[in-house]
């Protein structure tokens, strides 16, 4: 027999992710457990494409020196948000919703990895150790908040602004380079803004999407988890 802890609204023992959850505890962690299966895949997608890129220096070297090489490089930049569109539009037509998520891993997973390609490896170590630790405990911190009726559903204003204000920034690097401390700063903000987002698109995987989402949950924790350690990437590159 369950026992109820009173104060805190939450059935103790039993599977329920958030306090007067009227939905299947079982079909909305079988919709969570789906999601982290395709974010994990994804992920190892990207470690391996990454590896690949990093250590076979020819590919470096063909992408500064070569023209063809320019035009791969950015290529691999805008190939991610050319597939944005055709992925909203089949995310919900199986297989076709797999496939073009492979290609759009695919891409990132390549862009990933030419940004570490110029960064030193011990750069990159840091980064992915800092990214992993932060993505694990701010996840746990979620489901554990979220079990005790924090909603966090009012940071989309914030990261919303918060977003365009980082966008702004970054074209104004692009076309008018302020420097390292700038950079520096710029990748510190970008960071902190993504461990929010984590902490968002985590509390609306628990709670809010549809069960025929997964595509779109995954998708977006995926981008969160890349931004945060591009931009912790960033923070080492300009230190």
């Amino acid at each position: 027999m369950e026992k109820s802890d009173i104060e805190s609204g939450v059935v103790i023992g039993g599977k329920e992710l958030y306090p007067k959850m009227t939905e299947s505890p079982e079909l909305r962690w079988a919709f969570i457990r789906k999601v982290y299966t395709v974010l994990t895949l994804q992920l190892m997608v990207t470690v391996g494409v990454s590896l690949v890129v990093f250590f076979v220096d020819e590919i470096s070297v063909f992408i500064t020196t070569t023209t063809p090489g320019l035009v791969v490089f950015f290529v691999s930049l805008l190939l991610p948000l050319l597939m944005l569109w055709p992925l909203i539009v089949f995310a919900k037509k199986h297989p076709i919703n797999l496939i073009i998520l492979m290609l759009f891993t695919l891409s990132i997973s390549f862009a990933v990895g030419l940004c570490c390609s110029f960064s030193k490896g011990r750069i990159v170590l840091e980064a992915a150790i800092l990214t992993a630790t932060m993505v694990v405990g701010l996840t746990i911190y979620t489901f554990w908040a979220v079990r005790r009726g924090h909603d966090f559903s009012f940071l989309a204003p914030f990261l919303f602004g918060a977003s365009l204000i980082i966008l702004v920034f970054a074209l104004i690097q692009i076309f008018y380079p302020l420097g390292k401390l700038p950079s520096m700063i710029f990748s510190c903000l970008a960071s902190i803004l993504f461990c929010g987002f984590i902490v968002y698109d985590t509390d609306q995987l628990i709670k809010k999407l549809n069960y025929d989402e997964y595509i779109h949950a995954a998708i977006s924790l995926y981008l969160d988890v890349i931004n945060l350690f591009i931009h912790l990437l960033g923070i080492g590159i300009h230190t």
